[in-house]
């Protein structure tokens, strides 16, 4: 599906093969469907009727070709990365630069079951020049395991890897200092980024899913005597903890299996492309703010795993390997310094008190939102990169965080 292996950046296009598609389609013809309990509706996972049709569609509706065609139309990109201890790893990125001379380098980092194309939507809105806001140079990759990008062969690849890996990635492009922005596991993995190359190489990160802890009375103690105070007066902030215990109660079984056993997961994920199907869409509708998914955008999107080059149950092992096989879930390397931004949407699943938010880092912008959820940049790209355009443009609390690089023309 790539190029042979190189030390330079290639030019990228998807091109399956046709005996893949083939096996796909003979796969979708011998389906066999579970029953279904009548009145079951989403209590139970994706609803049959649902699955159904996006099968039909899948094998009989859907052209690939046409969607493959429109992929290529992105700038993308591949080149080894080496990491320390995990040898080279054959990277896949969409890398579109802007007109404007002084735009700033951003990394956008998607998450699980996300991918690079979560970023499309936002591009002509983020390389845009503009004398009202600044513009970004943006590099996407598919992290390792997902989409196109190669995966580890070994246990143990972990946050300080992957934060060498986009480090050494945005270092190759020759964005010496750039800014991060990340949601889902692109936020867990850019708090290990900035830990490790903040100040020195990232000057200020984003985050659409702030992943944050309790603040304790020794580390910060006047936070969390402010935190006391609101979850007894704040009823809203007390609902946010109540919709976070009914989350882990019911929604979180994927994580579960992803983080202790995606081995076996994974037999399932490969070899059934329905089965992949039903484990993808039922994140992708209960995630959104409502999002009116047309049946081409279901199917490109899970398409994309299923056709990834390490395979769709690759992606799976980061939960497992994050977690210390699901001792650790979402552990943060610490606070950073480095200027943070946060941007709240209310169908984001992880949603806790704001004032938390401080734990992870130097918090200086946060914007709330009336529409939108986890996958942010794909339902509502202009809210979030007009975010990022507040946030580092003239008069933002992050401007001029790169040196030389305001997002403006001279």
């Amino acid at each position: 599906m790539s190029s042979a292996a190189s030390s330079s950046e290639k030019p990228f296009k998807v091109v399956v093969p046709d005996a893949d598609i083939d096996l796909l389609q003979k796969k979708l013809a011998l389906v066999r469907f579970p029953d279904e309990l009548d009145g079951a509706g989403w209590d139970y996972g994706s609803p049959l009727a649902d699955v159904k049709r996006l099968t039909e569609h899948w094998k009989s509706g859907f052209d690939w070709r046409k969607a493959e065609a429109e992929i290529n139309t992105l700038p993308m990109f591949t080149r080894d990365i080496d990491v320390d201890g995990f040898g080279t790893l054959n990277v896949h990125y969409v890398h579109q630069p802007s007109e404007v001379k002084n735009a700033i380098p951003l990394l956008f980092v998607h998450g699980w079951p996300g991918h690079f194309l979560e970023v499309r939507k936002m591009l002509p809105l983020l390389t845009a020049g503009g004398k009202d806001h600044p513009s970004f140079h943006v590099v996407a990759p598919s992290l390792p395991g997902f989409g196109f990008s190669e995966a580890p062969k070994t246990p143990g690849f972990k946050g300080p890897q992957y934060a060498e890996l986009l480090n050494k990635l945005m270092l190759s492009l020759g964005y010496n200092e750039y800014v991060y922005q990340g949601g889902d596991w692109g936020h867990i993995l850019g708090a290990h980024t900035v830990f490790h190359y903040g100040n020195k190489h990232i000057k200020g990160w984003h985050t659409n899913m702030p992943m944050s802890s309790p603040p304790t009375f020794t580390q910060y103690p006047l936070l969390y005597i402010r935190s006391m105070v609101s979850l007894v007066f704040d009823k809203a902030a007390r609902n946010k903890l109540l919709d976070m215990s009914k989350l882990f109660i019911s929604g979180m079984g994927y994580l579960r299996q992803q983080s202790t056993r995606p081995q076996t997961l994974g037999y399932g994920l490969s070899d059934s492309p329905v089965g992949l199907l039903g484990w993808i869409y039922e994140k992708l509708v209960a995630w959104t703010d409502k999002y009116p998914w047309t049946d081409d955008e279901v199917i490109e999107w899970v398409s994309i795993y299923y056709f990834s080059r390490a395979g769709p149950a690759a992606s799976t092992r980061i939960y497992y390997e994050m977690s210390d096989g699901g001792e650790q879930i979402g552990r943060s390397p610490g606070w950073t310094s480095v200027p943070l931004g946060v941007s709240y949407f209310p169908a984001e699943i992880m949603r806790l008190p704001k004032s938390w938010a401080n734990t992870i880092g130097k918090l200086v912008f946060e914007s709330e939102h009336d529409k939108g959820g986890h996958f942010a940049a794909f339902e509502v790209p202009e809210k979030l990169a007009g975010d990022l355009r507040k946030m580092y443009g003239k008069g933002g609390p992050a401007h001029g965080v790169v040196p030389g690089k305001n997002g403006y023309d001279a």
